[in-house]
Formats: C-alpha cells, structure tokens, sequence
C-alpha cells in the first residue's frame, strides 16, 4: 500500500509572492452552497514555509518545506500537522492576500499528528483587518457520500480548493504509521474522501457545505485521509491552552476481541503490559478483558472501535485513581491503578559535533523496551562514518546507552554536552576519552577521541619555476594534422595575465626546455612540460625551442614564481553552519574572469542538510560580504562569523559573487548549545 506524507515539497518552488492588491478573490462557485462555504474558510487558508532538522548519519540536517494550515482565534493561533512543523526552527506564513508574517510553535503532538503555531502579528502595518477565523464542525456528523472541501496548497502553490465526497467515516490503516516511535493509528480513525490533495496539502482543512472544519488533512493513501476535527480540535485547544498534550499511561496495550469470542462477551482484549508499569503493579495479565471503565461499559468488537478506547483511557488524569472490571476466565475481578503522565515514545535527538554521532535521552518506553532499571543515560542515535564515536574501538553503536564520560555518570545529553565541553575547552586537538556505555546486558568501555580536528592549514610548497600560459599535450594525431608529425611537445592554448612577456604565442608547439625533450604525446603527459619548468627556481632563464607557423624558433622565457595551488590557501570551516572556504589563488581568477581588485573568501564545501546548504550557499559562491562587513579573504570570514556563535543572530546574510551575478543568501542557523571547539 503506498501512503504518502503531502508536505515534502522544497520549499523553492513556492510560487512568486505578491502584493494583497494582487490577490483575487475565488470566483464565485455555479452552487451558491460551496461558494458560501468557500468565503466562510478560505480566507483564513495559510500557506506555511518551514526551516527544519531531522538526524542523519550522525548530523543534525536541514531542510526546508512548505504545508497548509487554517487560523483558527483571533490572536492568530494556527491548527496545521505536527509532520509540517513539529521540527521546525524557523516558520514563515503566507495568507491568502499574500501577506507574509514569522510564526512560532506553540505546541505539537506527534500521536495524533497535529501540532499549534502562532502568527507574530506584531509587525502587521497599523489599521490591518482582523484575521479571518475558520470553525470546527462536529466530526461524528459527517457521513459517507456528504460533499466535502479540500483546502491548502499543494505543490507548493498557492491557496487551492477541490471537492470531493466522503468514502469512509472508519477509514483505519493495516500498516502503522509512525512519527517519532508513536503510532498515530494508535488514536486517529481517519476520514477518507476523494478530494485531491497533493503533497504541500497537509495541515490544510478538510470543510463541509456548511463552511466547517471537519477535519485536517493528513496523507494520502490512493484515497486521502484527514484526522477527524473532534480529536484535532481537542489535541489543538489543549496546546493553546497548555502547551503540551498530558495523557494518563497504564503500560497496557490492547486488541479488539478475538473472532472466536462469543457474541455475548464484551470489554477490550487485554494483549500486553509492560512490567513495572501501573497496569502491571495492579495485577492484570495479557489476556484479560475489560469491561468497564469508571462503572461504563466497553465493548471493542472491531478495529475501528479502538481508537476511541484508547483516546477515553488516555484522557484520564495522571495520578488520579482509575477503577476498572475486568474478566479473567469465569472470574470478574474490580481493580484500581494510579496511572502515569505519558511520556514520549521517543526523545528527540541532539546533535553531538565533537561525538559524531546524535544522542537522545531514555524515555520511559524506550527504558522499558532496553529493559533498564531507570531513564538515565544517553541513548546513541545515528553515527557519522568514520567519525570519533564510529572509529572507537569498540566502536559505538546505535541504540548503546552512553553512562559515563572520563570516569563520572552521564545522565542526559545535556549533562554529556557539559563533559563534553569541560574535556574540549583548553583542548588543541580531539582528546582520547574513556566512556563507560552499556549494550544489552554488557557493561563496556571504549576510548573516544572527543574533539573537532580542526583543519589543518596547508604547508607552503617551496617556490617553483613557472610560466603564465596552459597547454596541451601534443597528440600524434594533432601532430599530423598540423603537419609536425612525428613530434612531441606542449601545445600553448591560453595566454595567461602576464604570459605576453613571457615571449610565447597561442598556437606554440614547445619541444624543447633547454637540453630536455618535452616528451608530451599522451593524455597522461599532461604535466610533462610543467614538470619541466618547476626544475628551475623563479628568477632563472630557460631557451625553449618552439615549433610557430611550422617553422622552428627558440624563445628565451625567465621563469616567474609558481602561484599557489589550492592545497597550499588559507582556509576556514564553520562547524556549525556547516561549509568550508578558502582563500582565491591567481588561477581562481583566471578560471572565473575575475579582475583584480575582486577579493573574498571562495566556498569549497557545502555540507548537505546544512544551514549554508539549506539557506542557499553553493560551492564556488565568492563571499564578498556578510552582515554588510566586507570580507577579503578567509582570515576576515572567520573574524566576523566566529563572534555570532555567542550572539546567535537568527539570520546571517552572505553578499556573494556567483559567476557573473551577485546576490544575497539569507541562512537562517538554530545555533544551539556550542563548546569552545565550534566557536
């Protein structure tokens, strides 16, 4: 079955913006019904452009995406998907008259995959209208074949409408979907119905005819698929108010009966629980039924009934005594248990630069499932190959449970953060590291070189002869064809800056250095003639004998310095918006045309899934400028980023040069926890 997410569209293929006089109403629908339900949600219809992370091969990468989402209070709050923004660093909205407003988030719950942000109205121009607010509608009272609406942006476009019907209120998934270790099939029954939606559409609002939110669209799945607006709402009203969703947790779980239960049992399969849980101190077994819950009957017969059951048990109040009936063969026990806030299924993961690696702190379930006493320690997320956790020996693996650093407990990746930076604050280089971590039931230690190795600067190459022209090797079918058949040599094919004194012309076939053949016939030989030429110190002369016009000459050159290579330039990396730049060489500005007086640092690494990266920065952009502070080469790039690592701006402007053009990037960085070695 292909189920699909509809917010993974790069967020550079937004349609252009506009101005709110551009922007045209939606023509008036041939059913007065749906254009009147269209006037009633549109409007308040959002665009949403996101900047987010996710962990990869032991780094924390970026990308950027758009979505949907529907206004939804007057002080600008915003229901969309937790799968848009749940991960979100920066997030810009875009209404439907194109104005453009920041937003933040306000709260996110990756179980029902609905998450709140809030539009900063505190920039809106004095006089501005007031927002436009959609409503919810009563979920339960939609029914197969109702027209429905689809609201959002798909594709990355503008605000869109289509229409469709409903095709199933009871719309359950085989396969579980899962965002950060939680089941949303665990609590959502979705509403299918046929109205297209396309990737950029989640988060937008499924509407009846009545103009009502009766649902958020979530994926596609050949039908699409939204989360039902009573639970939506609910998740939505809880993270306005409160920030958070708090949820009671028993450590059981459960199935609907089994099919050769008779017709008159009832209650909900009892299929497991977790020890040292409440469900567990309280005595009930896999294979019990419950039939009660606070004295009310449940009876879940079918798939489709679970999600309500499992919703009434975790809207319960933590801590508050819980009675239940259940049966247990021919007996009918009344237990009570004192059920626990429900933590993540899974912690997020921070990224550990000096480490190489992501780590996360045990959540309850994941403590569990480890089959560990507590929730200390440091869970090992993703590895970097061939980075300082990787290359250990042993080396670390995912899913190990860092517990000690240099001999002391560690027991949360902020805590590790902190040891981190007290063992790499004086520190020049990476510094071996013993850490105590345990995997399964072994208790193991292994040496880590904790640190960032810095880039070492490139050791000056003693100064060659050299003369300012590029060449080509003189092949024998070339030969033939310019009648010197038979003979070898460099064939002169750019005169570089300066290369008019040297006395040689494009065109010049040399054969000769002095008393040396340039025995040059093969692509292989390509450097011969260089070779040559780098015999002598700058300053020497040299006669050369030239094949011009087909006649033989000799020209006497002095052989000028040797410009350095780019193994041999300055060069600067930013550990945390991930890219690397060096100093530009002679040849730089003969390869783009440069002039003289053009001086900066040239990039010549962009990270993938990094702040550079996602912000614009490309290899071979010549950084002229950042924040308006000129930069002339590499020494003056790391002089005015290296003080933003403490003053964490929210956006850094490169001015760059990329090839003829110029522009500004705008990178948008979550700078994070720093230690001395990536400041």
């Amino acid at each position: 079955m292909r189920v699909s997410w509809t917010v993974l569209v790069p967020v550079m293929v937004t349609a252009a913006q506009g101005t709110a006089a551009e922007q045209a109403p939606p023509l008036p629908h041939s059913d007065p019904v749906v254009s009147r339900a269209i006037a009633r949600v549109y409007p308040s219809l959002v665009q949403i452009l996101v900047l987010s992370t996710y962990s990869d091969g032991g780094r924390e990468k970026k990308t950027g995406a758009t979505g949907s989402g529907v206004i939804i209070s007057a002080e600008g709050h915003v229901i969309t998907n937790h799968h848009v923004v749940g991960r979100a660093t920066a997030i810009r909205v875009v209404l439907p008259t194109r104005e453009e407003l920041d937003a933040t988030l306000v709260g996110t719950d990756p179980l029902s995959d609905i998450a709140v942000i809030k539009l900063d109205l505190s920039h809106r121009p004095k006089g501005s209208p007031p927002l436009p607010i959609a409503a919810f509608g009563s979920s339960e009272a939609v029914r197969v074949g109702d027209t429905v609406l689809a609201m959002g942006c798909p594709l990355a476009l503008s605000q869109a409408v289509t229409r469709g019907i409903v095709a199933n209120v009871d719309l359950r998934i085989p396969r579980s979907i899962e965002i950060e270790g939680e089941n949303v099939g665990s609590v959502v029954k979705w509403i299918g119905h046929d109205a297209q939606i396309f990737p950029g559409n989640s988060g937008g609002p499924l509407v009846n005819l009545d103009g009502e939110i009766i649902g958020i669209n979530e994926l596609v799945l050949g039908l699409a698929a939204a989360i039902p607006a009573d639970l939506a709402g609910s998740v939505a009203q809880q993270l306005i108010a409160h920030g958070k969703i708090e949820r009671a947790w028993t450590g059981m779980s459960f199935q609907p009966l089994l099919k050769d239960s008779p017709p008159s049992a009832t209650g909900v399969l009892v299929s497991g629980v977790l020890p040292g849980t409440p469900a567990a101190d309280a005595g009930i077994r896999p294979g019990d039924r419950i039939v009660a819950v606070e004295g009310r009957p449940v009876s879940v017969r079918f798939d489709t009934q679970l999600p309500a059951f499992t919703n009434e048990l975790l809207q319960r109040t933590p801590g508050k005594p819980l009675a239940l009936r259940l049966a247990r063969g021919r007996e009918t026990l009344e237990v009570k248990l004192s059920p626990l806030s429900r933590d993540a299924a899974r912690a997020r993961d921070t990224e550990l630069k000096e480490w190489g690696m992501t780590g996360r702190r045990l959540t309850r379930m994941e403590a569990i499932e480890l089959q560990r006493p507590d929730t200390r320690g440091i869970v090992v997320g993703t590895l970097r190959p061939g980075g300082p956790a990787d290359k250990a020996v042993p080396a670390l693996r995912r899913n190990d449970v860092i517990v000690s650093v240099a001999g002391k407990p560690v027991d949360s990746p902020e805590a590790l953060v902190r040891a981190t930076g007290d063992i790499v604050r004086t520190a020049k280089a990476p510094v071996p590291t013993v850490v105590g971590f345990e995997r399964a039931a072994e208790k193991l230690l292994t040496v880590v070189e904790v640190g960032i190795r810095a880039p070492q600067q490139p050791p000056q190459e003693a100064r060659r002869g050299w003369l300012p022209v590029n060449t080509q090797v003189l092949s024998p079918r070339l030969a033939s064809a310019l009648g010197y058949k038979g003979r070898k040599g460099a064939r002169v094919t750019q005169i570089l800056p300066d290369g008019e004194a040297s006395g040689l012309r494009l065109g010049d076939v040399v054969t000769r250095v002095d008393d040396a053949l340039v025995e040059a016939s093969e692509p292989q030989d390509g450097d011969v003639f260089d070779a040559l030429l780098r015999a002598y110190k700058p300053g020497s002369k040299a006669v050369l004998s030239v094949l011009r016009d087909g006649k033989p000459i000799e020209v006497t050159v002095t052989l000028l310095e040797a410009p350095r290579q780019e193994n041999e330039l300055g060069i600067y990396e930013d550990v945390v918006l991930e890219f690397r730049a060096r100093d530009i060489s002679y040849l730089d500005r003969v390869k783009h045309r440069w002039p003289k007086e053009i001086a900066g640092a040239l990039v010549s690494q962009v990270d993938a899934g990094g702040w550079a990266a996602v912000g614009g920065l490309r290899i071979d952009d010549l950084v002229l400028a950042v924040d308006g502070n000129t930069v002339r080469g590499v020494k003056e790039l790391e002089a005015v980023l290296r003080p933003m690592k403490a003053r964490k701006p929210g956006e850094v402007t490169f001015f760059v040069r990329r090839g003829v053009q110029t522009l500004f990037v705008e990178v948008q960085p979550s700078w994070g926890e720093t230690t001395e070695a990536s400041r």
